[in-house]
């Protein structure tokens, strides 16, 4: 009796066993295929009228002697500072951004003989924050009665920058959208959920007067027009297709 046990308790293994061996290996599903997607590129632009400006205000002297030069220079400029300072310009709204003293030489029309030394000439350049753009002109005026004799330099901004760049990403965020809703219509989809979007970096324009030799002041208040200028940002934006 317990031969016959074992003999079919084994019977039965083996056809487990058997029955294991002959059901086919599973076989690997296929990929599903890639999502369409719809990328769109575009820039949004806003107008700003500037308010704000920073101007370039140098003293230029020449001497015999490199001291004399830094001298002379040093008065003059002290002066020109007194004069903005009583225009309502303080301290931290003014400062140095270059001086300099250095040979000035006289070159031979016909090259026949090397530059010779006949003096030196110092310059002190200092800039000027000016936050009420309707000072600007009286600034510049009151900078050349005071001593100043090169001028200019002047870059506009405004104290609205960071609203005028988000407007102008508003913008492109838009027109890149509809850009998408456009391509994926023609391709015969719609435009499903919001994948990755950016901005490129952000560079704030500055309309910018260049510096320009002056001497003694204007006879009228000098006309300043800043005009407007353009903020654009570009933003890059992907979308899944349906």
């Amino acid at each position: 009796m317990r031969t016959a046990l074992v003999l079919a308790t084994t019977l039965v293994l083996c056809a487990a066993g058997d029955a294991g061996a002959q059901q086919p290996a599973p076989q690997p599903q296929p990929a599903a295929p890639h999502a369409p997607q719809v990328v769109a590129v575009a820039t949004g632009e806003t107008r700003v009228t500037p308010d704000r400006a920073t101007l370039l205000v140098a003293v230029e002297t020449r001497a015999a002697t490199a001291a004399q030069a830094g001298a002379d220079n040093a008065r003059r400029l002290r002066a020109t500072l007194d004069a903005l300072m009583k225009l309502g310009l303080t301290r931290e709204q003014l400062s140095t951004v270059d001086y300099s003293v250095s040979p000035d030489y006289q070159h031979d029309p016909q090259g026949q003989r090397p530059p010779r030394v006949v003096g030196y000439v110092a310059r002190n350049t200092v800039r000027a924050d000016v936050r009420k753009l309707d000072d600007l002109g009286r600034i510049i005026d009151g900078a050349l009665a005071g001593g100043a004799n090169t001028m200019g330099g002047i870059q506009f901004t405004s104290s609205r920058m960071d609203e005028a760049r988000r407007e102008a990403l508003t913008n492109a965020v838009t027109k890149a959208r509809a850009d998408a809703e456009a391509m994926a219509k023609a391709a015969g989809a719609t435009l499903g959920e919001l994948l990755e979007i950016s901005s490129q970096p952000y560079f704030e324009p500055r309309p910018m007067m260049e510096m320009a030799q002056m001497r003694g002041a204007a006879a009228d208040a000098t006309p300043i027009n800043p005009g407007e200028f353009t903020v654009s940002a570009t933003v890059t934006a992907r979308w899944r297709m349906r």
